[in-house]
């Protein structure tokens, strides 16, 4: 590579490493201000430091609201997720693995469904949880994201990549029956893709909007996305919202850096999957 050529790749990724860390910086000495720094011009400053001030404020507003919004999030994302990647790899392997009639046809459907926005599909699961009885309740938001298209693209090709049809069919001749093959050998093959799978499903989950504000009014069974997004609305009558806002923001994004974190080892091989043979 020419000289020209490694400046304008650094060049590109300096600029887009300052794209995507900029907004970050700005959050985290934001959190640190009061209601009057934040409108002020030295948001760069170390004066008005209230960061511990506003980690107060947050949890005991409106009641320690925050603290329910979070552990909804919690149960939404991190159950919810880890359910997703359980059906959306079975799925998968079932696709990979398994022959059946009009096999193709179904997993064609399933590719379309991947490139339908979630948001065309809150009015028909929104109309089906009145039909039901589910609409303002936890499993209003739980149950659609347990179902995950692309996850079971996924997960049929890490099956593809991961699991050889020799160890299944070795497993079989010992006499294992297809679940005690799926659960005991081919399930531990797909440990990275799980996890894979898990990771962008978390993400998906934990900044989901649309769904909880179509599917619920009681306050008590928001996701932190939405509670902030109400606090937000209500910052302009009431500016007290604002630095609690921008904390609770901060705090919101924390669990998805950690999972990234203590994941990223499995996340790295489970993105490699079927690129060798």
């Amino acid at each position: 590579m020419t000289l020209l050529g490694r400046t304008t790749v650094n060049l590109v990724v300096g600029i887009s490493v300052l794209y995507t860390l900029l907004p970050v910086l700005w959050l985290v000495l934001a959190a640190t201000k009061n209601v009057d720094a934040l409108f002020e011009s030295d948001l760069l400053s170390l004066s008005n430091f209230s960061f511990a001030d506003n980690v107060k404020d947050l949890f005991t507003m409106d009641k320690g609201l925050y603290s329910r919004w979070y552990v909804n999030s919690v149960l939404y994302a991190v159950v919810g997720a880890a359910a997703s990647a359980f059906i959306s790899v079975a799925a998968g392997y079932a696709f990979d693995k398994y022959s059946f009639r009009h096999k193709e046809k179904l997993f064609g459907l399933v590719l379309a469904a991947v490139m339908v926005p979630q948001t065309v599909l809150a009015l028909p699961l929104y109309l089906m949880a009145s039909e039901t009885g589910l609409v303002n309740t936890f499993w209003a938001v739980f149950i659609p994201v347990l179902f995950n298209p692309f996850g079971v693209y996924l997960g049929r090709i890490f099956s593809q990549g991961y699991v050889p049809d020799e160890v299944l069919e070795a497993a079989r001749i010992d006499g294992a029956g297809d679940l005690a093959t799926y659960f005991k050998v081919a399930l531990r093959m797909l440990g990275p893709g799980a996890v894979t799978v898990f990771l962008f499903q978390l993400t998906a989950i934990w900044n989901n909007f649309f769904l909880p504000m179509v599917m619920l009014s009681d306050q008590k069974l928001y996701p932190v996305s939405l509670g902030l997004y109400q606090w937000n609305s209500a910052a302009s009558v009431s500016p007290e919202y604002y630095p609690v806002v921008i904390m609770g923001s901060l705090l919101a994004v924390l669990p998805l850096i950690l999972a990234f974190m203590l994941l990223q080892r499995f996340w790295r091989a489970g993105l490699t999957a079927g690129a060798v043979k």
